[in-house]
């Protein structure tokens, strides 16, 4: 039963990853780099910057384990990887693919 348990954590895990990213990616190209480059302000692109690093990290880390653990095909492995570099794309990932049963079960 604790095995049943872990697994629906990484799943959780792996899809509040995948909002903070996606929100840190937004900030950072929404708002940050325009105040960077427009405002002359750098401070809040760095500090939202190493945040977002952070998280996609964790957001791809957890994908690969994941992958691994479910047994993900190539290519939902391949389209949740990639959703990290789209921006608002790890919204998808977590509304469709994580609440997917064929791919979490």
């Amino acid at each position: 039963m604790p095995q049943v348990k872990a697994h629906k954590n990484l799943i959780g895990q792996l899809r509040t990853a995948a909002i903070l990213e996606g929100i840190s990616y937004l900030l950072l190209l929404g708002i940050t780099m325009p105040l960077k480059y427009l405002a002359d302000m750098p401070e809040p692109n760095m500090i939202v910057g190493y945040a977002h690093g952070l998280l996609f990290i964790w957001y791809v880390g957890l994908v690969v384990l994941v992958a691994y653990r479910y047994r993900w095909n190539f290519k939902s492995t391949a389209i949740a990887l990639a959703a990290s570099l789209i921006p608002a794309a790890t919204f998808y990932v977590e509304a469709k693919m994580l609440k997917d049963k064929s791919l979490t079960t």
